[in-house]
């Protein structure tokens, strides 16, 4: 595989913006990041619905869903197999659409966009943390932490240091030539965080990020959550997990496509 310098810029890395520039920016990424005023909520479903089929295979996997998600959040989504987390953490990650209502991202109105435009906005607004990782093999820890950089544009030299600054945030310092496979589960999941908040989101979006992961180092990544939440990072986890859903500051239940409290 060629080394990520070398390869192309794609449309799914677009390049800095405006509200990149989180509070927090200059504690997490350095002085040369300039915050300023961002307001209103980070993300806001009005009556949203999702459908899949018709007649009598028709499932309404949401139904009539309204939630806000307020700048500087840490929400925990729960709710068992079934009950609509999942399809709200696509919609909110745009990577689904409603069947009908309103979703705004960052003051954007999602629902105007078409499918270029919507993956432009996913891919500046939003961060993401999966349960299984998702880093390439074949590269190191710093590299998988620079691509989404690469893509953006951003020029070599900052690239490494945002990446070794990064990497040395979440306690990955001494790990940062290391590829994944000389990477135990909690060391790779805090590179998937790392790259995660490179590019400054608006938003991280964690999916099940601790499923995969036993008691100790679950505890470990929930902590550095913890502290990007605490310097303003706004954070929506969808969970299935008691104990990683009382570490947020706030939880929302789903419970057949509805929002139950």
């Amino acid at each position: 595989m060629a080394h990520p310098d070398s390869l192309p810029a794609r449309r799914w890395f677009a390049p800095r913006r405006s509200s990149d520039l989180l509070s927090s920016a200059t504690q997490l990424f350095g002085p040369e990041a300039k915050p300023i005023a961002v307001e209103g909520p980070v993300a806001e479903l009005h009556h949203v619905s999702k459908i899949y089929g018709s007649g009598d295979t028709l499932v309404r996997a949401l139904d009539d869903i309204c939630l806000t998600v307020e700048r500087g959040d840490y929400l925990a989504v729960m709710g068992t197999s079934g009950s609509g987390k999942s399809t709200a953490m696509n919609i909110l990650g745009c990577l689904d659409r409603p069947s009908s209502g309103s979703y705004r991202l960052n003051g954007v109105p999602v629902e105007s966009l078409d499918d270029d435009a919507l993956a432009d906005l996913r891919n500046r607004e939003l961060g993401f943390v999966f349960q299984q990782f998702h880093l390439l093999p074949q590269i190191s820890a710093l590299d998988n932490v620079m691509l989404p950089m690469i893509y953006a544009g951003v020029p070599a030299e900052e690239r490494r240091e945002r990446a070794r600054q990064a990497l040395e945030r979440v306690g990955l310092a001494n790990r940062i030539d290391n590829r994944p496979n000389q990477l135990s589960g909690g060391q790779q999941q805090r590179v998937a965080v790392a790259r995660a908040i490179i590019n400054r989101p608006a938003m991280l979006l964690a999916d099940e990020p601790t499923g995969a992961l036993d008691s100790r180092t679950t505890e470990e990544v929930l902590a550095i959550f913890d502290d990007l939440n605490g310097q303003g990072i706004t954070i929506l986890l969808v969970t299935h997990e008691q104990e990683v859903g009382d570490r947020a500051r706030r939880v929302v239940h789903f419970r057949d496509g509805r929002l139950a409290g």
